[in-house]
């Protein structure tokens, strides 16, 4: 099966089912996050181990889950969280996000420091095990904050500003593959991804702000969300 069509028929099954789950919001679109997040680490840690390091594979899945579901903690489950910080008493202020970080450093140290031999690279494991839940983790739980900005229930508009990078992000992806693959040229950056090249560089850059102007016009106007154009290129040519 060709990366065209398989891309299209996965489009086709989960396009609906994600635009239904941001649409009702709160728990099920935080925990739809939450899986994405710990998928992605999985990979991440993947593609270490070919290297030969070890990650700490549970306790970075389970930070990498627990960010999103953080964020619907603090923003969209606000109940739980006001009960929470009157549970927690004196140390309520371990919540901060400081602080957060600074417990997630500690622990991923002294795990590291228990599950592996000094012969098994453990600043190289300790290195990943951190990073991982971050980058693939608590980037994505910004969506929600995207959401939750707009409110907590169910809402179309809410939900076309959530798909308003992501269908950038899509669309400058495709321009990008078939502008290469239609052009061709010097390569981009061999080392990193030895088959894009400058010209689908190019091309996705201009698809994604094609597709800002075309989503901001068909989809944000009509739910009220009025942007100045010179800002719609912006967001296009930025992400």
């Amino acid at each position: 099966m060709s990366n065209s069509l398989t891309r299209i028929l996965v489009a086709a099954v989960a396009i609906p089912v994600v635009v239904g789950i941001v649409y009702v919001g709160g728990l099920p679109f935080a925990l739809l996050i939450a899986l994405l997040a710990g998928l992605g680490v999985s990979e991440l840690f993947g593609l270490a181990r070919a290297q030969g390091i070890r990650p700490l594979a549970p306790l970075g899945v389970v930070a990498a889950a627990v960010f999103p579901l953080g964020v619907w903690w603090r923003y969209g489950g606000t109940f739980f969280y006001e009960n929470a910080l009157n549970w927690l008493g004196p140390v309520s202020g371990i919540t901060s996000f400081p602080n957060l970080i600074a417990v997630w450093v500690l622990a991923t140290l002294t795990a590291t420091l228990l599950r592996r031999h000094p012969t098994d690279r453990p600043t190289s494991v300790a290195a990943i095990t951190f990073l991982g839940p971050l980058y693939c983790g608590a980037l994505p739980a910004f969506v929600l904050g995207i959401r939750y900005a707009m409110g907590l229930g169910r809402s179309w508009p809410a939900t076309w500003v959530v798909f308003f990078p992501l269908a950038i992000t899509w669309i400058c992806d495709t321009a990008a593959m078939y502008g290469g693959k239609t052009f061709k040229g010097p390569k981009l950056a061999p080392t990193v991804s030895p088959g894009k090249t400058r010209s689908g560089a190019v091309c996705g850059v201009l698809g994604g702000v094609l597709a800002a102007l075309v989503y901001h016009r068909l989809a944000l106007v009509p739910s009220g969300i009025v942007l100045p154009i010179a800002e719609v290129i912006l967001f296009g040519a930025v992400l």
